[in-house]
């Protein structure tokens, strides 16, 4: 499968660019590969779609700085941001952003015959959710598939989201015929010119209903639950946003279901600290095990580890087991995690204690002499997260 194109690439914009700039940039895309003016060109119809789920992403504040950060993958599979762009048919992309091109560049400029069919809309979209989902360190770093009950608006089964009582309670409109347009003549300086406006009688639906369904009052939908289940790939942090399209609340009339946003909250690990992609732990050894060296096991992601402190071991020294971080979402990458030694000092001794430690802080070997070639702290800090 090709990766995903750069969505600031496919608008030939800048990450800087303003929002008008953005959207002037999309109307010359969609423009150039709109399907009226390249009929039956598949690969014209992919850009056209291309365009539509970038301009979705960069036209959003909140989509676009998720992007920035984290790219494609900021947004889950199969979603907008992460592989949308196949999921957008014709009409989301015209119900959604047809006021970008105007409604007399539908209905005019090409002919009336796309515009036509697209001014007639099927209800209205419903709107996206957002629920949270705790992950604990074992699930980020394998993934998770995550049953999660939802409730929201779902499809009215008495009426099968019509919102009418019985077929018979649905009417071609007499406004527009059925088309779900009007056309609008004004007088200008230049003449007269003719418009293509959605018809305000059945708004864009092309039929009315007579006698409405009594389960959902005419609505279409009804308040419900549904089970839904969430792929949650591995390596996610929190604060990152998923999307499942279509899994949000059901739109009225048969319109289109919004999406369902998830956002990812981290549960505090009992011993471990995540930074990025690597781990991090705090070890604390006594000053006999510092000084003649032992083996001790350390907690990580996914078990125990059993590690080596060599004999005369510093405080502040820091171990690193590759590959035993978090791994990337979007790429091959894995973090290490990393062992921070912090030698014990006691803060009680006994008398005895106390006589023992005073004769050998005579000896020479108790005498603090650091190596000239070992590295700072700070050179270690800086080796380390390099």
């Amino acid at each position: 499968m090709a990766s995903k194109r750069d969505f600031y690439e496919i608008l030939g914009v800048s990450k800087s660019a303003s929002a008008d700039e953005i959207k002037k940039a999309y109307r010359k895309v969609a423009m150039q590969f709109h399907p009226d003016r390249n009929p039956g060109d598949k690969a014209a119809e992919e850009k056209f779609k291309e365009a539509a789920e970038a301009y979705e992403i960069l036209s959003d504040a909140d989509k676009k700085a998720k992007y920035d950060r984290y790219g494609h993958q900021a947004f889950g599979p199969g979603s907008g941001g992460g592989g949308g762009s196949h999921g957008m048919n014709m009409d989301d992309i015209f119900s959604q952003f047809g006021d970008i091109f105007g409604e007399d560049v539908f209905g005019n400029f090409f002919g009336g015959g796309r515009g036509q069919s697209r001014g007639r809309t099927r209800g209205t979209r419903g709107s996206d959710l957002r629920v949270k989902i705790k992950m604990n360190f074992e699930e980020i770093a394998k993934g998770a598939t995550k049953t999660i009950k939802v409730k929201k608006y779902v499809v009215c089964t008495t009426c099968n989201g019509s919102g009418a009582k019985d077929k018979n309670s649905v009417q071609t409109c007499t406004s527009c015929g059925g088309s779900g347009q009007v056309r609008k003549t004004q007088n200008t300086f230049l003449g007269q010119m003719q418009t293509v406006v959605v018809c305000p009688t059945c708004n864009g639906e092309g039929v009315t209903i007579t006698n409405k369904c009594g389960a959902c009052k005419g609505d279409g939908r009804v308040f419900g639950e549904e089970t839904v289940t969430v792929n949650i790939p591995a390596g996610v942090q929190e604060g990152m946003e998923l999307r499942m399209e279509g899994k949000g609340n059901a739109g009225e009339r048969g319109g289109a279901h919004g999406d369902l946003r998830i956002l990812v909250e981290e549960e505090a690990h009992a011993e471990l600290q995540r930074d990025g992609l690597n781990v991090a732990f705090d070890l604390h050894i006594s000053f006999s095990d510092a000084v003649f060296g032992t083996e001790i096991q350390v907690p990580t992601i996914d078990g125990r580890a059993k590690i080596k402190i060599p004999a005369g071991t510093q405080s502040g020294k820091i171990f690193r087991l590759k590959g035993k971080g978090f791994p990337s979402v979007q790429s091959y990458e894995k973090g290490d995690q990393l062992i921070h030694v912090n030698v014990w000092t006691p803060q009680h001794v006994s008398s005895e204690e106390r006589s023992l430690l005073e004769k050998l802080g005579q000896s020479p070997n108790f005498t603090p002499q650091p190596d000239k070639n070992s590295k700072s702290f700070f050179e270690k800090v800086k080796e380390v997260f390099s």
